[in-house]
């Protein structure tokens, strides 16, 4: 079998496309899976170390408060989509599976354009534009979240599947984890980060446990500032010569599987990934739903999580920081609650997600 992957810009979209790409390699070593993508800084980055070989077409965003700029997205989108059906003219697949974006767009149009079977995933609440157009001729269109299948017109190929995490993130040792890491065995571990670009609201809490902690025994603060933010953080904390031993500060945690495992408590914006991921890895989590997502729905990802009683959710707003703290703060003092907490969050992850997709793909794609 031969599958196409497609999807990205963000880790939101590759990591779930990786995820349902490595299920389909486990399940069969024969099959072949590339991935087709734009090219962008963090899929170059992440695609090709996760052992899968992309392939570039041109594509681009349509700022839709900028209606100059349509014939601009016409034109790139009609390339990539020349440039997607000589690769799979080429490779032949039997399926393209896409996870959404801007970036897709070229990718569906071709497979459509050659009938090659499509598969959508849409992992938020709230479906994205280029998911919600390409639903209506997919073959199956999965949903990391129920509430989303109200967006689509067509409701006879919906299935609700989850949202699919890598394997990685599953059966691993936290004791085993720390040693690897270097992170001390017995420390109340908080990791806080805002995606791969980053968030000026997690910022402010990341640089906040981190100076709350600073140096003290017992504690570890694992802050990931985003790409975006990082060097003048970095800049920032060197001229002041903030630099404790006990916490650490990195543009990208490259290794999240692992720096989940072995934390105890896991400070985030609460995106579709972010949210299945702390409940794969089984962590209590602080949400920050990013107000500025459409129909909200970074909240109905993180209401999902703490109605099971795996999260806090802290909504944004006057002395954000200081609320955290406070919760933080409660959670330390009674470290039965974290390890409840952890456990419930552990309930509430999508394990079967990879499982509906792949069946699913295999039965419907000849």
């Amino acid at each position: 079998m031969k599958i196409v992957l497609t999807g990205g810009c963000t880790g939101g979209h590759i990591y779930p496309a990786l995820a349902i790409g490595d299920k389909f390699r486990a399940e069969d070593p024969s099959c072949e899976v590339i991935y087709i993508a734009k090219g962008e800084d963090l899929e170059r980055q992440i695609i090709p170390d996760h052992g899968y070989e992309l392939y570039e077409v041109d594509s681009t965003w349509f700022d839709r408060g900028n209606p100059k700029r349509l014939a601009t997205t016409i034109r790139r989108t009609l390339n990539g989509r020349r440039d997607a059906i000589r690769i799979m003219k080429k490779f032949r697949p039997d399926a393209v599976i896409s996870t959404g974006s801007f970036v897709s767009v070229p990718v569906v149009l071709a497979a459509q354009k050659l009938n090659i079977p499509v598969y959508i995933h849409e992992q938020n609440g709230f479906p994205g534009v280029s998911n919600r157009l390409a639903a209506a001729k997919a073959r199956k269109v999965f949903l990391g979240f129920e509430s989303a299948r109200e967006y689509f017109k067509r409701q006879d190929n919906i299935i609700y599947s989850g949202n699919p995490v890598r394997s990685d993130f599953a059966g691993r040792d936290k004791a085993d984890d720390r040693k690897a890491l270097g992170l001390p065995a017995d420390d109340l571990v908080i990791v806080v980060f805002g995606g791969s670009l980053g968030s000026e609201t997690t910022n402010q809490v990341g640089e906040a446990l981190a100076r709350e902690y600073a140096g003290k025994d017992g504690y570890t603060v694992i802050w990931g500032t985003g790409r975006e933010y990082h060097e003048e953080i970095k800049a920032r904390l060197a001229d002041e010569g903030f630099a404790p031993d006990n916490v650490r500060i990195s543009a990208y945690i490259a290794d999240m599987p692992a720096y989940l495992s072995a934390c105890d408590l896991i400070i985030s914006r609460s995106g579709a990934l972010s949210t299945a991921e702390t409940t794969m890895a089984g962590r209590a989590a602080i949400f920050i739903p990013s107000p500025n997502v459409t129909a909200d729905h970074q909240y109905y990802n993180a209401k999902a999580v703490a109605d099971a009683g795996g999260a806090v959710i802290v909504r944004e707003g006057k002395d954000i920081t200081g609320r955290v703290l406070s919760i933080v703060r409660e959670l330390d003092a009674d470290r039965d609650s974290i390890s409840e907490m952890s456990e419930k969050s552990r309930k509430a992850a999508p394990t079967e997600a990879t499982d509906i997709i792949y069946r699913t793909v295999v039965e419907t794609c000849r």
